[in-house]
């Protein structure tokens, strides 16, 4: 549970707009910290923690970490004309696709060094080192969770970590172009960049 702060930059997760986190778990810019923080808080018990029946090996993922959206799956969350820019930072492997000569829209995936302690580090933290946690739908099985130190979904971005197995995530991080902030909750298209992320690193398994 040690992610930087990511978001975007991923040291700012990157995300260039959302910084990075100490484990890998992108959050939003002045979100930023660690998804999965190293802190005692909870009160989550452990049958409130999605479980994943199907655990993902993120070995290889982790070395190439830009392979984990294809140039097409891109440009279906960010527009055409995306650029991928790897990152091998304190936060982990991870990558930030954006749109060249502009600062927004944005996504970065973050992959943690080691294991993270899953969702229910993120849970535990709800309301200690998190203003937002709120469970979104699963991916195809696998746990989806928005997190943040406060909630920005009104500036248009959200970041979200990805159950990959009972003990890490995959940190999802998302910032919405001005044009479009209002018009759909960005924890939503968040959730299409998991969706998609989910089907390239299961695929490579």
């Amino acid at each position: 549970m040690r992610r930087i702060i990511l978001v975007l930059s991923a040291a700012t997760l990157a995300l260039c707009a959302c910084s990075p986190s100490t484990n890998g778990t992108p959050q939003p810019s002045s979100g930023g910290a660690n998804p999965n923080p190293s802190s005692t808080a909870g009160q989550v018990t452990t049958t409130d923690v999605p479980k994943v029946s199907t655990p993902i090996d993120l070995t290889q993922v982790k070395q190439t970490p830009c392979n984990a959206l294809t140039e097409k799956q891109a440009a279906e969350i960010l527009g055409p004309t995306v650029e991928a820019k790897p990152r091998d930072g304190a936060a982990g492997p991870a990558c930030t696709w954006s749109v060249p000569s502009t600062t927004r829209p944005l996504v970065s995936v973050v992959f943690g060094r080691s294991p993270d302690g899953g969702t229910g580090s993120v849970y535990q933290a709800k309301g200690v080192t998190y203003e937002l946690v709120e469970p979104l739908a699963p991916v195809d099985g696998y746990p989806l969770t928005a997190y943040g130190r406060k909630d920005e979904r009104s500036t248009g971005k959200c970041a979200v970590a990805l159950g990959t197995s009972d003990t890490e995530t995959v940190g999802i991080a998302l910032e919405q172009s001005e044009a479009n902030i209002g018009k759909k909750d960005p924890c939503d298209v968040a959730r299409e960049a998991a969706i998609r992320v989910l089907a390239t690193i299961r695929g490579g398994n």
